[in-house]
């Protein structure tokens, strides 16, 4: 049965992906994004009778952003909030404006989109919640405004999941790793071996593609997770399982 779905940072890399995934299983996406001519170019490539394009900035709510896309397509019963990006790689690169910056986009812009479905969800009694983090929020990896923004979602996801349980509403967060998409091309550019370089601190040696965050945010905003809610999963090639490198020096074994 088709779903409404609210695809936020719809335009980027991973969210683009997004986007489609929910197509290709029939669902309409409300694809939202800042800029209209990157949502043009979706909507002609996905087709507009399954996508329409929300030109919206997170920084405020949005009720009011979605509510013509809501009345022509009915209410939302699937909220992909995926909008995000980082800033200040250091503590050192980070000021409190660039801070701000990241807080804004990263968790108070995922507050404010769950603002405009939370209501209409808790009316009709069903709906399901999926937020990208990464695993920034797990551990220190860099990035720290980000980072502290994405452990927010985490705790946020089960805020969510623990008071909208009752009404038939499931929160998850998505944690991705390393995922090979644009945003990494000026580190491919200063470092063409990047990738190479980082396979060892991942257990399968690989990296996700936009793809495979799409299959698992499908899968919990389907009705197979339909018991799964308030669950963190990395999807990130097995890093926040450990490190055989660091578990052979601890060790003094050969793994």
């Amino acid at each position: 049965m088709s779903r409404v779905v609210l695809v936020t940072g719809a335009c980027g890399g991973i969210g683009s992906v997004l986007c489609r995934r929910f197509v290709e299983h029939g669902d309409v996406v409300l694809a939202l994004d800042v800029g209209t001519h990157a949502l043009d170019s979706l909507v002609r490539e996905l087709g507009k009778e399954q996508v329409t394009p929300v030109a919206a900035n997170l920084e405020h709510p949005i009720e009011a952003a979605i509510e013509s896309a809501v009345e022509l397509r009915g209410p939302v019963e699937v909220l992909v909030a995926n909008a995000g990006a980082a800033t200040g790689p250091t503590l050192e690169t980070t000021d409190a404006a660039s801070w701000q910056r990241d807080i804004q986009l990263n968790l108070t812009g995922t507050y404010h989109s769950v603002e405009a479905v939370r209501a209409s969800m808790i009316e009709r009694q069903r709906g399901a919640l999926v937020l990208v983090g990464s695993v920034n929020g797990m551990t220190a990896l860099g990035h720290p405004a980000y980072s502290a923004a994405k452990a927010g979602l985490i705790s946020y996801t089960k805020s969510l999941a623990m008071e909208l349980g009752r009404y038939g509403i499931r929160a998850n967060i998505v944690c991705p790793g390393t995922v090979k998409t644009l945003a990494w091309q000026a580190r491919v550019e200063k470092n063409p071996q990047v990738f190479e370089d980082l396979k060892k601190w991942y257990p399968l040696r690989d990296f996700a593609t936009p793809g495979d965050i799409a299959d698992a945010v499908w899968f919990l905003a389907s009705p197979m997770a339909r018991v799964i809610t308030g669950v963190a999963l990395p999807v990130d090639s097995g890093l926040m399982a450990g490190n055989r490198l660091m578990a052979a020096e601890l060790t003094l074994e050969a793994l």
